[in-house]
């Protein structure tokens, strides 16, 4: 059937419809970029310029917005205020501190905050993230969650951990992980503690009510994020030392191979779960097919 003069066929419409969510997805990620702009402006040692910048943070709210498009503006703003706390802690580890002893006090700071201490936090880091505690606390259901968002967290600090102390052993001419060890170390990407806060943030009662089965997946869903930074920061952690699973013995056919692997696995895993927590579920892959395009080009921290 063919439209009528001045009436536009379904696949018009359809299109506009789509665009339409595009737009608003564009406009949520602008909203969220002057917020995080904002964030660092309150936090200056945590996010000197010359490291996080424009880029970097429109990187986060484009991710975040695109990966889950059905979200408020609050509930955005509050997910990428975690993401961008997850990269302050991962440049604070990777290049402030100094010693294992600098490490220990920063991230047991973190983790005296993440369990309630109503004292001063004793860094910016520990700071800002008692601002993110204060906005969970702000859900119901955090109190019955908070153990698991605070373990959820400790598996990111030990993970980061684990990788100082490895590039530490590396420096000194000692052995680099192997690659089943490095992936089982994919915790340091904390997009299971992004995923845990935001799905407690948003009241995601699907989510909550399943969260084990959404954190087994997503672990395997991090391991692919992992791989995916990997392959397009490699040429930069040459240069800055960090850990790469390309100087672990691998190339990169190789690692083309484990990423399409562990794509499998993850749909075999969030299959099931797109009946009892569709949103979830959907997050989690939106997360693969995104990274898999973004990566292609760049990563968060070119440009900055």
């Amino acid at each position: 059937m063919f439209a009528g003069k001045g009436v536009m066929s379904p696949i018009q419409i359809d299109e506009i419809e789509t665009t339409a969510d595009q737009g608003r997805t564009v406009a949520l990620a602008l909203a969220c970029q002057r917020d995080l702009t904002n964030q660092a402006a309150r936090y200056p040692g945590l996010f000197p310029a010359d490291r996080f910048g424009p880029s970097l943070f429109a990187g986060l709210c484009l991710a975040n917005a695109f990966g889950a498009p059905w979200s408020t503006a609050d509930q955005l703003r509050f997910l990428t205020r975690v993401a961008l706390w997850v990269f302050a802690a991962d440049w604070q580890v990777d290049d402030v501190t100094r010693s294992r002893a600098d490490l220990d006090d920063l991230l047991s700071s973190c983790l005296r905050t993440a369990s309630g201490d109503d004292g001063i936090p004793a860094t910016q880091l520990a700071e800002f993230l008692a601002d993110i505690a204060r906005d969970l606390n702000s859900v119901p259901e955090f109190s019955g969650m908070r153990a698991i968002w605070s373990e959820s967290l400790a598996r990111f600090l030990v993970a980061m951990t684990r990788e100082w102390e490895w590039r530490a052993s590396a420096s000194k001419g000692g052995p680099l992980p192997g690659v089943p060890e490095y992936l089982g170390n994919a915790d340091s990407t904390a997009a299971s503690f992004v995923n845990v806060s935001y799905w407690i943030y948003s009241r995601d009662m699907q989510a909550i009510e399943h969260i084990g089965a959404l954190t087994t997946a997503g672990a395997l869903v991090q391991q692919v994020l992992r791989l995916l930074n990997d392959l397009a920061s490699y040429e930069r952690d040459l240069v800055s030392g960090d850990l790469n699973v390309l100087t672990l013995g691998i190339g990169h056919a190789e690692v083309t191979e484990l990423i399409t692997g562990l794509v499998a696995r993850c749909r075999e895993q969030i299959e099931p779960l797109k009946g009892p927590c569709p949103r979830a579920a959907a997050y989690l892959e939106r997360q693969i097919g995104f990274s898999a395009g973004f990566y292609r080009l760049t990563d968060y921290w070119s440009g900055q």
